[in-house]
């Protein structure tokens, strides 16, 4: 099982150098546990912000000599800039996972694993065309912000559906997501789960001395 963190910085308590410093130390917390993928989703900070953002995470990484491989939400260039190990595209992004791919070999860096959201059995079918590495599929169970339901639940017979429409490839499921509903996931054919809040580590958990921002 593939398990794949969302980043969310404004969980984190504190001003902005607090929040980032939070969330490098839980990236790695993530890595020390194994887990496989983080997605660096902090889409409010400009292109700069967050490359520098992204180089910290990776240097943490890479301190650690770690196999999880971070991936970014955002502009292609600064992901590149950045080496990270691939992009994650959202239905409404530009660019296709051609596009990053080809990126990435003229920067001559390895081939970048590429991942997509999809909310309907359209989107993953059409995303399935451009061969990414995996599919997010949401909301399985549900978003929830604030306490308050945005984003009613697909369901577990639409995840089994998402899952025979991607065929060869991987589909995570997303979308209140717990360990509890996990296996129920699985069940239905997707090869891991993803989350902002399914692997955050409680408040109380001691933060490791490495701090790239300080």
């Amino acid at each position: 099982m593939i398990r794949c963190a969302i980043t969310d910085r404004t969980l984190f308590p504190g001003d902005e150098h607090r929040r980032q410093t939070s969330l490098i130390r839980q990236a790695l917390r993530w890595a020390r546990r194994g887990i496989d993928l983080i997605q660096l989703r902090e889409k409010d900070l400009s292109p700069s912000d967050l490359g520098y953002l992204a180089t910290s995470v990776l240097v943490a990484l890479a301190a650690e000599d770690s196999p999880t491989r971070l991936l970014l939400n955002g502009p292609v260039e600064v992901a590149v800039k950045t080496r990270a190990h691939g992009v994650h595209l959202s239905t409404t992004a530009p660019a296709t996972p051609e596009d990053v791919r080809n990126a990435y070999a003229a920067a001559g860096l390895p081939p970048p694993i590429v991942t997509l959201s999809c909310h309907t059995i359209h989107e993953v079918e059409h995303a399935r065309l451009h061969s990414p590495d995996a599919i997010l599929f949401a909301p399985v169970f549900g978003k929830v912000v604030a306490g308050r339901l945005v984003s009613p639940a697909v369901g577990l017979e639409a995840l089994r559906a998402a899952c025979e429409a991607a065929s060869s490839v991987p589909v995570y499921a997303l979308g209140g997501v717990t360990l509890a509903n996990a296996p129920q996931c699985l069940s239905a054919g997707a090869q891991g789960i993803a989350g902002i809040r399914l692997f955050l580590d409680p408040p109380s958990t001691s933060s490791p001395s490495y701090s790239p921002l300080s």
